[in-house]
């Protein structure tokens, strides 16, 4: 008799606790739903948004159109420009060369770029400086009196004006500086290296293993066929295209240039996850915080090699804290907005991508991730 008490007891556990699971699920899902509802229109630019919890797909949701000629409806296998998530890969790419046995992070720039203008500038810069955004290298591009030129300019012309540079904004490693034309120049280091176009070396080392069948790197031109256009809404209320071709710097693929969609996206942070092309401690390395010796800023550092980690991103005095480590990554170009937030420890994975300039990214990520808290998703 005890015996059978115990079953039904552990049964009604069991029972209890799929019904509060399933209750959270329907939470989270739901609040989601109705916040990208409000953002987005049926017959306008919007997105596509995918949330996975212990490898299963509890949320996959495409609103709006990928191209406004063709009126044609965004799924979950649109492509998108994923901005400046297009950094990880860069960075994955430079860390399976060390692995390779081919560079070292420790080295310095002035190694692989003979031709900065001040020599003790590049030989004080290190790659792993570039990787976490610490070099101090100014950014002298003059985009905005060269606009034309730098619609087309690719990697190379977009780094070249760095090695122009005459001081360093601080000494490298003292503190952040966010720098776009660095991941330019760790594209030329892989291609180099590679002996090969560096978006090559990253489709066969990273896109392949980790199933990345559709996935796209701009080279030169922007992909002719198969990916969204993005855009943006001028004073009138009408929407106007806002990608290659009218954005300077588009072309500089190494800051920005990966296409994907929202599952092969999760494909990527799967393969990540699962050290398929990139060894655990690497791996591990590349997603804490890189903390100099020489650190001097206030503010502790909270980028590694290209990810930003921990939950201050997601945290405002009006909410709490999330009591788990968040590593992700944004992206914005053109009309272009993107976000993978990924937390291994808790087994969740949410990425958006979205072809409409202004898209309440900050609000999307904000509210769904306390949105999980407060659903108990991440004790």
């Amino acid at each position: 008799m005890k015996r059978l008490l115990f079953i039904l007891m552990g049964l009604t556990i069991i029972s209890c606790s799929k019904k509060t699971t399933n209750t959270q699920k329907e939470n989270v899902t739901k609040e989601l739903d109705s916040l990208l509802l409000s953002t987005f229109k049926m017959d306008e630019p919007g997105g596509s948004v995918l949330l996975k919890k212990n490898g299963e797909i509890v949320f996959m949701k495409s609103y709006g159109v990928e191209d406004i000629k063709t009126g044609k409806k965004i799924t979950e296998n649109t492509i998108f420009n994923t901005g400046s998530i297009s950094k990880t890969f860069v960075s994955n790419g430079i860390l399976i060369l060390q692995e390779q046995g081919k560079l070292s992070i420790e080295d310095s720039i002035y190694k692989y770029f003979k031709d900065f203008d001040n020599k003790e500038i590049a030989q004080k810069v290190k790659i792993k400086h570039m990787l976490s955004h610490t070099s101090g290298l100014p950014d002298l591009r003059n985009v905005k009196d060269n606009y034309e030129f730098f619609i087309t300019a690719k990697d190379t012309a977009n780094f070249e004006p760095i090695k122009r540079a005459d001081s360093l904004n601080f000494e490298s490693g003292e503190r952040y500086q966010y720098s776009n034309p660095s991941y330019n120049g760790l594209a030329l280091i892989i291609e180099g290296l590679a002996e090969k176009k560096w978006q090559d070396f990253i489709k066969e080392n990273i896109f392949k293993p980790s199933g990345m069948k559709n996935s796209k790197i701009t080279d030169g031109p922007h992909p002719e066929t198969g990916v969204a256009h993005s855009y943006y809404k001028d004073d009138n209320g009408n929407y106007i295209e806002i990608d290659y071709g009218e954005v300077p710097t588009f072309a500089a693929s190494g800051n920005g240039g990966i296409w994907s969609s929202v599952l092969e996206l999760a494909k990527y942070e799967e393969a990540i996850r699962k050290n398929t092309f990139l060894s655990k401690e690497l791996t591990e390395e590349s997603r804490k915080p890189y903390y100099p010796k020489n650190w001097s800023d206030t503010i502790p550092p909270n980028i590694g090699y290209s990810w930003f980690t921990g939950d201050r991103r997601f945290v405002s005095e009006k909410t709490p804290s999330l009591d788990t480590n968040v590593i992700y990554h944004t992206g914005s170009q053109g009309g272009f907005t993107a976000f993978l937030i990924s937390i291994p420890e808790k087994d969740i994975i949410f990425i958006g991508l979205f072809n409409k300039y202004r898209s309440k990214l900050n609000e999307i990520m904000n509210t769904t991730l306390q949105n999980l808290k407060e659903n108990n998703w991440l004790d």
